[in-house]
């Protein structure tokens, strides 16, 4: 039997985001003490996407973390030009 595959839309998107905020949260006991890192580049965006709803819904700032891996990719070797390495970006701790 062929299972059909269903693309998210946007509003599913949306959706699974907010159920993915509130269980953070839930699982947290709040926000306090918690921060978002995602892994560049395209992890960078959902990081600051999720800290963003995550502080909206409890009213304070939620600092957000990238971080680098291009080093570690196991992928690198296949592709034929150098990999661009950035920056780790994790400027919360104190």
């Amino acid at each position: 039997m062929k299972v059909k595959e269903k693309i998210m839309d946007a509003d599913d998107i949306e959706r699974t985001l907010n159920r993915l905020v509130y269980e953070i949260v839930e699982r947290n006991k709040g926000s306090k003490n918690l921060a978002v890192v995602g892994i560049r580049t395209r992890g960078e965006f959902l990081a600051k996407r999720i800290a963003e709803k995550i502080s909206k819904l409890e009213n304070n700032q939620i600092p957000v973390g990238i971080l680098d891996i291009t080093f570690y990719r196991d992928d690198v070797r296949l592709k034929l030009r150098q990999p661009e390495v950035k920056t780790t970006e994790i400027n919360f701790f104190n």
